[in-house]
């Protein structure tokens, strides 16, 4: 659409154009910045999500196998600790008969 003036239709195509070069700008800027926080990361030595889920889910398992293990040693040495009073007894009314 043209103007009887043509001040405003420079002044509308300089707007048109500047929006065009701020938009660029911003998609310039937000590829800078996503470079960025891409080489941050890489410099913190930060794992991925799915190696971090993976090890905690190995460590979930270790523990409850550690939980099972102790467990099963408390009842050994449970009935370890019974073997040799037995025996004693045992050995006991051996002697005296």
């Amino acid at each position: 659409m043209q103007t009887q003036n043509p001040f405003f239709d420079d002044l509308a195509r300089m707007a048109g154009g500047a929006l065009g070069a701020l938009s660029g700008l911003r998609a310039e800027i937000e590829a800078l910045m996503r470079q960025q926080m891409e080489r941050f990361m890489a410099g913190v030595d930060m794992v991925p999500r799915e190696e971090f889920e993976v090890v905690r889910d190995m460590a979930v398992k270790a523990r409850e196998e550690n939980a099972a293990l102790a467990q099963r040693l408390a009842d050994l040495e449970a009935k370890l600790a019974e073997v040799p009073a037995k025996a004693v007894k045992s050995k006991a009314a051996d002697k005296s008969s």
